[in-house]
């Protein structure tokens, strides 16, 4: 049965809230301000989840979203609400669970900061699936709440080259023998180099390989196979090609990566990211500076590029390996130091036994770094810089630096690393109470 609501603002996962009959509801699809006809897809006992059906007063923020898919795919949840207006929900987001989760405010709301609104992922992870039924293989995101595949021959947030490859992916899948043992697709751009690496379940045949070959000339992009984990994924075809990197012009520095190792979905935006990261940080010569969670050196390099001493840690070999080869690529070897930790459990004593630091950064992932915070003892750094996926994560560490260790949030802002969706990326300052 439908209902008629008043959205009162827009939730973490880009839902509209609002309260009736009692329960709290979260509707899909629409805005702040806005009175809508919903109907209830999900119910519990305290609150329901609905997807509008009529929109009885409109917005002034909302937009005609851009691609065709906005609504079945699952990619995007914000592509009717003008950018700018996206970025203040965000920001405003990023406030509330500070200030509900962490019990914090900080001192300074920063300038939010934009970048390129479509064409804009370099990394991306799509499924793959045959079905018979829609005429042969599917290749996107999930539809909304859903595990199937959307049916897609095009996206708006992958460059347009990329995009331009989804329908002859799903030709070229189609005929091959093993297109029910494929999975799944992941795009790696780098600035020299398109790389698609096929999770492969069976055998290639030499037919097969036939048309992955022909298939990559004509189009320009190097072909990998995934047999196993991430790690078993291997050039296929052409076996040489230019080798995937990202720069960092600012700091003179060039980053190499593996096709299935992390990296920021958003090159352009990392740029910046990076030139904010510094800014608050800080490096100067003379200074021991930690970076935890540095995977593959992204903070770590320009810290040192800085003139101070950095020392990167992460939890996977791998990504040591390469933040290593990175350093010495950018002849960077004596300034950094890398390392290989479980930060996730990480005690005052392991964290210790690195030394003291003058300032720390910290990139988890979306589960945060709250026993590194738990672990920072007196002596700890009296900068340290925060950047979030999550903030809610970070709300709840800030809550263990403010709170329990002694920091003042100084600083806080987002950045729109992932225009129309609901991701909020974030950056936070905290100091040391003198």
């Amino acid at each position: 049965m439908s209902s008629e609501a008043v959205i009162e603002s827009l939730d973490q996962e880009g839902r509209g809230v609002a309260h009736v009959a009692g329960k709290v509801a979260f509707i899909e699809d629409v805005l702040p301000g806005e009175a809508v006809l919903y109907s209830p897809y999900r119910k519990k006992s305290n609150c329901e989840f609905g997807k509008a059906e009529r929109i009885l007063r409109s917005s002034s923020m909302r937009v005609a979203p851009r691609c065709r898919y906005f609504g079945i795919c699952g990619g995007c949840s914000l592509q009717h609400l003008d950018t700018r207006a996206q970025v203040a929900a965000k920001q405003r987001i990023l406030e509330d669970n500070l200030r509900h989760i962490g019990n914090v405010r900080a001192e300074m709301l920063l300038p939010p900061i934009y970048g390129q609104e479509w064409e804009y992922r370099q990394r991306a992870r799509l499924s793959v699936r045959y079905v018979s039924k829609k005429g042969g293989v599917l290749i996107g995101f999930h539809e909304r709440r859903s595990s199937f595949v959307a049916d897609m021959q095009s996206c708006e947030i992958l460059p347009r080259r990329i995009s331009g490859l989804i329908s002859p992916l799903r030709e070229l899948i189609g005929s091959l023998s093993l297109r029910e043992r494929i999975p799944q697709l992941e795009l790696a751009i780098g600035e020299a180099a398109d790389v698609l690496v096929l999770r492969i379940l069976d055998e290639l045949n030499s037919n097969d390989k036939q048309l992955l070959k022909a298939f990559a000339e004509r189009h320009k992009i190097q072909f990998y196979l995934q047999p196993g984990g991430p790690e078993s994924a291997y050039a296929f075809y052409p076996e040489q090609t230019p080798e995937l990197y990202y720069t960092l012009p600012e700091f003179n520095l060039k980053f190499t990566f593996h096709p299935t190792e992390y990296t920021q979905v958003n090159h352009s935006m990392n740029r910046v990211l990076v030139r904010r990261a510094m800014q608050l940080l800080e490096p100067a010569p003379g200074e021991r500076i930690a970076d935890l969670f540095c995977g593959l050196g992204n903070f770590t390099l320009p810290v040192a590029r800085c003139g101070a001493a950095a020392m990167g840690i992460d939890g996977e070999p791998e990504l040591k390996r390469r933040a290593e080869e990175n350093a010495a690529l950018n002849g960077l070897t004596e300034l950094t130091d890398f390392h290989v930790l479980n930060l996730f459990e990480v005690t005052d004593a392991s964290l210790a036994s690195y030394g003291s630091f003058d300032k720390m950064l910290l990139d988890p992932p979306r589960d945060g770094a709250v026993a590194v915070a738990k672990a920072l003892g007196e002596s700890g750094p009296w900068r340290v810089v925060y950047i979030s996926c999550n903030p809610a994560t970070l709300a709840r560490d800030a809550a263990v630096l403010v709170h329990t260790k002694g920091y003042e949030l100084k600083a806080a802002g987002v950045i729109n690393m992932f225009p129309h969706t609901s991701h909020i990326e974030s950056i936070a300052l905290f100091e040391k109470t003198k």
